[in-house]
């Protein structure tokens, strides 16, 4: 067994850019990409980069977890290699397998050109492998290191979590017809989770951690405008106010903030002038995604809903 270490390439700290070397410069250039990006959250991903180490986020879904990669990308002027996972998902998904056509194409060529015999080492290569999303971040050389984006990991089973220790660990993967290949400039890795499960603490270990809670209401507004920005701003803040109140009802699945946005644009694509019955009630099913909760709000508990809002003076 071989060990491969891909080609040097620049420097991770070269390669950053200068606004990504301090917390204050990190979380205005995720700003100037419409991200609202709080210290908290400016800081761990600053840790990420400075300690070269992955980061969990947990939080609810919808509340911009996986968004935090994509707006990293763009920052660090990267690629984004994303691997979405789901139960089920194994090695052959994630990190490679054998194509497996093109050995066989590779057989016939030998016999055809009379060489009879044909070992495991001609035709289990590196040139025989068909590169899934994690060997293709260890084997970037792009000069700048990629973004790997492994969304929702409570969804894989535990197998496939404890395979991804030797990844996150030493940012290395052992294919064993051709050995050890280990990244020369190793990848920024994201875990995103919904807690749908528990993710096992020797995953955890290898990470930093950092919760992703629904926003405050001035947070909140914050990215509707960010997102939004020639959204009126009167029904920018009911729009706000309106989805903080739910948030303290008792319903099936809160809305996150990527239900705000959606629903804001919805408004704005039906000229909306204002928030009301008339308005909420139809498009219920933007924000909320259970029929139990799209029942439980319209009507009498929207119109109730809707009149704390203008009260409070949010509207």
């Amino acid at each position: 067994m071989t060990e491969t270490i891909l080609p040097d390439t620049p420097t991770t700290d070269l390669a950053r850019p200068v606004s990504t070397r301090s917390i204050d410069g990190l979380q205005a250039a995720m700003a100037e990409h419409d991200y609202v990006c709080d210290r908290a959250l400016a800081t761990v991903i600053f840790l990420g980069l400075e300690l070269g180490r992955p980061i969990l986020f947990e939080g609810e879904a919808g509340v911009g977890k996986t968004e935090v990669a994509k707006v990293l990308t763009e920052v660090l002027g990267t690629r984004l290699i994303r691997l979405q996972c789901y139960e089920g998902l194994d090695v052959t998904t994630a990190v490679y397998e054998w194509n497996y056509p093109r050995q066989m194409l590779e057989i016939r060529l030998r016999e055809a050109r009379g060489e009879a015999h044909t070992t495991a080492h001609d035709i289990f290569g590196p040139e025989f492998l068909i590169r899934r999303p994690l060997l293709q971040a260890l084997e970037s050389t792009d000069g700048t290191p990629p973004v790997l984006l492994i969304d929702e990991i409570d969804r894989a089973d535990e197998e496939f979590e404890a395979f991804l220790l030797e990844i996150l660990s030493d940012f290395q993967v052992t294919v064993p017809e051709i050995g050890t290949i280990r990244a020369a400039q190793p990848p920024r890795v994201i875990l995103t989770s919904n807690r749908t499960r528990e993710v096992h603490d020797a995953l955890k270990r290898r990470c930093l951690y950092h919760w992703i809670d629904y926003p405050t209401a001035e947070k909140e507004l914050a990215i509707v405008q960010a997102r939004l920005p020639g959204m009126d701003a009167r029904l920018g803040r009911s729009v706000v106010g309106f989805v903080q109140r739910l948030r303290e009802t008792d319903l099936t699945k809160l809305p996150g903030v990527a239900e705000t946005l959606d629903w804001a644009s919805a408004l704005v694509a039906l000229g909306a002038p204002s928030l009301s019955p008339e308005v909420i009630d139809p498009t219920l099913g933007v924000l909320l995604k259970y029929q139990e909760d799209v029942r439980q709000i319209r009507g009498a508990r929207a119109a109730a809903l809707l009149a704390e809002v203008q009260a409070s003076g949010a509207a």
